[in-house]
């Protein structure tokens, strides 16, 4: 049976709420945070999150200070990636010993490469990973993929107007006909390649 809770975690740019959906004894737990301007309640994300619940997976989804601050930018990403590590290591504490996955879309998943090996996560996923503003390739955000230290699952769709990763520059990367930046043409579909990649290295990330 699946337990479901708010919590609000301080850190040194504001609060952050967490929604977490807690399973009994989770071999897993999966964190997922939004975009620059998008919430929790993603169609992507939620999907996600319910293929992982059915999964026995823990998951919890951090809305980050400033967006709980009504912003619509993030601002710097070592002020980001700061408030990012004070979460990770409270929910850490709360699930002493399990294997954490974290990851995000669009803006979110730029936070779980860049942060993946410094807080402890085993992987990252990254949904619709922002690769260049749109019309501006030549500012490619690709070595945030290369350094994350980690495996990474990235899923973009094809239509996606900030590109998509080249092959060599994440782990496993899934391209989505007919989807943009959104992916929300068929979120189930997301949520089931995520399920799957998470079931095909579970045994591997709890030793």
């Amino acid at each position: 049976m699946t337990a479901w809770m708010t919590m609000e975690i301080v850190t040194p740019r504001g609060p952050a709420r967490v929604d977490l959906d807690e399973t009994p004894e989770p071999g897993l737990l999966l964190v997922l945070t939004h975009g620059s301007a998008g919430t929790v309640e993603a169609p992507d994300l939620l999907a996600v999150r319910d293929a992982a619940l059915k999964a026995g997976i823990s998951v919890a989804r951090v809305t980050q200070p400033f967006r709980l601050a009504g912003a619509r930018a993030p601002g710097s990403p070592e002020r980001q990636d700061e408030a990012w590590a004070v979460v990770l290591g409270a929910l850490r504490d709360r699930f002493p010993g399990v294997p954490v996955v974290q990851g995000g879309r669009s803006n979110g998943a730029r936070v779980a490469c860049r942060t993946a090996r410094a807080v402890g996560a085993v992987a990252a996923l990254a949904l619709a990973f922002p690769l260049h503003p749109p019309g501006r390739p030549e500012r490619s955000r690709a070595q945030e993929l290369r350094d994350a230290g980690v495996e990474v699952l990235v899923i973009n769709g094809d239509r996606d107007p900030f590109g998509i990763p080249d092959p060599a520059d994440a782990t496993h990367l899934v391209v989505l006909p007919g989807e943009g930046h959104d992916l929300k043409k068929n979120p189930e579909k997301v949520g089931e390649l995520v399920a799957g990649w998470i079931a095909d290295r579970m045994d591997s990330w709890a030793r």
